[in-house]
């Protein structure tokens, strides 16, 4: 999937983020765009709906990078 930066909102089309404030804290799912309005994002959840949040509610989802070694 070819993955495109979307202004403005620092996320890329395709990448996993998740809430990290609002009600549904902790829910994660798929970036899929900005709304006509940029303080409002699409996001593809895990039961697979498509739902909008407020982009300051949004946070890159961290991968754990494992240490040789430990």
């Amino acid at each position: 999937m070819l993955c495109t930066l979307t202004a403005g909102a620092g996320f890329r089309e395709g990448e996993e983020v998740a809430l990290a404030h609002g009600t549904y804290q902790g829910t994660r799912g798929v970036f899929l765009r900005l709304k006509e309005d940029p303080n409002w994002a699409d996001i593809t959840e895990p039961n697979g709906e498509v739902r909008s949040h407020p982009v300051m509610w949004l946070a890159h989802l961290a991968r754990a990078i494992p240490v040789l070694g430990k």
